[in-house]
């Protein structure tokens, strides 16, 4: 009874009046709003699944573009610079998408925002597979770089406000699985699509729009294949909910409570509704209060992941992978088999990630990881420099380093970066997080390709491997454990008291 009692206390001071009967009833065991005493297992992941197809998007449209790059520099006659600049052309149209993403997803939704990417993802898909020129397919890259901005900031961050704190680390980390399932098959893709086009020179007519697009500039369909996962991507919008959260602070509470309860259950539910408008009445929702005292630490958190994330070289093997291992005497189509093998790892390792993020915790997989990452990055550098790099040899070690970065860094950013922004401010405080990860992106892989031609492959895997030095450091620093926490609870660690945060911060 006094449990039962309390519970009638939290729905009289913060429930809308018309959710409190069916609450009680709840807890007494005969189905409360929405008719369930506790949340839907089931609900909750095919909200996820239909959430994360955008990450699945995300990898495909970033990692599609290693299968081409040969190839146009050879039809373009691209310089170093030039294939640097082809390649960060869609990581500065990400950096413009998450420059907006803050905006739309607070002023209009997560849902709205979500749909928007859709279109920019096919229109980029399109415009990419019929481009009459290098201009345009710069621009038509360009356009589908801001649907990837858009989706990297709002996915993880509409997963998170839906998922309990007992699922969350799995549940965005399918985001980062989704991502890698991409990347595996925009390699795969890449791959079959070479193998159709020289097995059907000889045999296709030799002119014609199919012919342009699957075997003389066959790099055509290897970016018009994001048509598919696009079109499914813009069906799942109109399936998916919006965040409760977000309702909430938009002030439809009972539309935000109807959702929450069909997550954890009616009881559960009401004491989130509280939690969360307290989070969001305690100050201005400003992107100001990141600056404060406490919160600084959140900001520095969030800013340091994406940077030192990117440095440690990851994406310049996702895009540059095949230009790497020719460098170790292996041919084109070898390039692109060897790529799919690294995306394999890469997806074996991010569903192990999954399983022991929840259980392990975010930052022993951070620290964990990076060890290994920069004893892989290290040999490679030393391979390069000795000019001992086979490919057998090299293609372990690049294995190897893909697998510790799929089972540490690129599980827990997706992850942690969400998690630790308060409600109030999170799309804005992502948004920041997101902008430093795709201009370090962008950075890195428009620098790459001169970078390694002016002073060697060796001294390109040196640097990342300083960089993975230094951010181990930063992770053993700075960033706090937040395994089993509720949003809410973690907001409470960047409180200037908090005793978790170092003098200062």
């Amino acid at each position: 009874m006094k449990k039962e009692f309390k519970v009638k206390e939290e729905v009289t001071d913060c429930a809308p009046k018309e959710f409190q009967d069916g609450v009680l009833t709840a807890n007494n065991g005969r189905g409360g709003a929405s008719g369930a005493t506790s949340g839907s297992r089931w609900y909750i992941v095919l909200v996820s699944v239909v959430g994360v197809v955008g990450g699945f998007l995300f990898g495909f449209d970033t990692a599609v573009i290693s299968g081409t790059i040969d190839m146009l520099k050879e039809l373009y006659h691209l310089t170093g610079a030039g294939v640097g600049w082809f390649t960060s052309v869609a990581l500065i149209g990400c950096i413009m998408g998450t420059v907006m993403a803050g905006k739309i997803a607070d002023q209009y939704g997560r849902r709205p925002a979500l749909m928007l990417s859709a279109v920019l993802f096919l229109a980029s898909a399109l415009g990419c597979m019929l481009t009459p020129d290098f201009k345009f397919l710069v621009f038509a890259r360009w356009v589908g770089g801001v649907g990837v901005g858009l989706a990297s900031v709002v996915e993880p961050l509409y997963i998170s406000e839906f998922a309990p704190a007992r699922m969350r680390g799995r549940l965005v980390g399918m985001y980062q699985l989704a991502i890698v399932t991409g990347i595996l098959a925009a390699y795969y893709s890449n791959y079959i699509l070479l193998k159709f086009s020289l097995a059907s020179a000889a045999t296709l007519a030799t002119s014609g729009i199919w012919h342009q697009v699957f075997v003389s500039e066959v790099w055509r369909a290897m970016l018009g294949a994001a048509l598919l996962p696009a079109s499914v991507f813009m069906l799942l919008r109109f399936l998916m909910p919006e965040s409760p959260r977000w309702l909430i602070k938009a002030g439809k509470e009972n539309e935000g409570l109807d959702i929450l309860t069909k997550i954890d259950g009616a009881a559960v539910a009401i004491k989130e509704l509280s939690e969360i408008k307290a989070t969001l009445t305690e100050k201005k929702e400003s992107i100001a209060v990141l600056f404060q005292p406490g919160l600084r630490r959140a900001l520095l958190v969030g800013v340091g992941l994406s940077f030192f994330g990117q440095l440690t070289g990851v994406n310049i093997v996702v895009y540059y992978g095949p230009s790497i291992l020719r460098q170790a005497g292996v041919d084109l189509g070898g390039t692109l088999q060897y790529q799919v093998m690294l995306g394999v790892i890469n997806l074996v390792f991010t569903v192990l990630a999954m399983r022991f993020i929840d259980r392990v915790g975010r930052r022993p997989l951070l620290i964990g990881g990076m060890i290994p990452i920069t004893l892989a990055l290290t040999v490679a550098a030393v391979l390069f420099l000795t000019k001992s790099a086979s490919p057998v040899l090299l293609l372990a070690i690049l294995g190897f380093y893909m697998a510790c970065q799929a089972f540490s860094v690129c599980a827990v950013v997706w992850v942690l970066t969400p998690e630790i922004f308060p409600n109030r401010v999170r799309a804005r405080g992502m948004s920041i997080a997101t902008l430093t990860n795709w201009s370090m992106n962008a950075f890195s892989a428009g620098f790459f390709p001169w970078y390694v031609a002016k002073f060697g492959m060796h001294v390109g895997f040196f640097t990342f491997a300083a960089a993975a030095l230094m951010f181990s450091f930063f992770i053993w620093k700075f960033i706090p454990e937040t395994k089993g926490k509720t949003l809410e609870e973690i907001e409470t660690l960047w409180k200037p008291n908090s005793p978790s945060l170092e003098p200062g911060l």
